[in-house]
């Protein structure tokens, strides 16, 4: 069988950098993306003896250096088979009225824009071959709303849209297209959120056992492993401990 080759956004921390180490233990090819370049290398560093693993260097906002970055490519890695939209953050956690025009733009470029930059300059590849596989990552956010989400959950709802609308256009093409949306995954998500207040986000994973972002990468591998008339469209995922958005049992920790 083909060694396929797997492109991972956000692959520097939480999600992306243990789907990265996982799928080098299974001999995945591998295109890791992110802004922080030293930690890029660290990884590729980490796994080369593992697999065959390029770095791309870029933040998924800037348009023009993310069709540069890809477009790239050096040829053993061109062609992608499985895109991992995995880049996305949220910023603050305030109520609509005296949130920060500057986070709701981070969010938006990152999760929305972002996620649709790194797609459409694989997808012309994917379509003319007839095949390929997109996993989104969403969020429990994208299919509730909770108080204080409002732009995030909004931007994780827009994924879940475009999760949607992916997979009806490129059905005629046999591209697989599916999403997975984690609750409370513990990675550096909530210092981001509270603008690394460490304390603060230590808070959210504090009384019960929060998923792991190698729980993410476990359900990834699962995915793209399937046969290749199975597509899994639309898995939400939340540790036992967690009902919705805002009830969390922390008794059993």
């Amino acid at each position: 069988m083909k060694q396929k080759t797997v492109l991972i956004t956000g692959a520097t921390s939480g999600i992306g950098k243990a789907t990265a180490i996982l799928l080098a233990e299974h001999r995945y090819r591998l295109v890791v993306c992110g802004r922080r370049e030293a930690i890029l290398n660290e990884l590729v560093a980490s796994l080369k003896q593992k697999t065959e693993i390029h770095a791309l260097v870029f933040d998924v906002r800037d348009k023009e250096k993310v069709f540069q970055s890809i477009e790239g490519l050096p040829e053993d890695f061109s062609q992608i088979d499985v895109l991992v939209n995995n880049a996305g953050n949220a910023h603050g956690l305030d109520p609509i009225e005296s949130g920060s025009i500057d986070d709701w733009e981070a969010m938006l470029d990152i999760n929305v824009k972002g996620l649709l930059y790194v797609s459409k300059a694989i997808l012309p590849q994917m379509v003319e071959r007839k095949a390929g596989h997109i996993i989104n990552i969403g969020s429990t956010a994208g299919k509730e709303v909770y108080p204080k989400g409002n732009v995030y959950c909004a931007s994780k709802h827009a994924v879940d849209a475009i999760n949607k609308g992916m997979r009806l256009d490129l059905n005629a093409y046999g591209i697989r297209v599916g999403a997975i949306n984690p609750g409370l995954v513990e990675t550096e998500f909530s210092k981001v959120r509270f603008k690394g207040d460490e304390e603060r986000a230590d808070t959210v994973y504090q009384g019960y056992k929060a998923l792991q972002a190698e729980d993410i990468a476990d359900l990834i591998l699962f995915m793209i492993s399937r046969p290749a008339h199975v597509n899994l469209v639309d898995l939400t995922v939340m540790p036992t401990a967690q009902a919705s958005s805002t009830i969390i049992n922390k008794t059993l920790s």
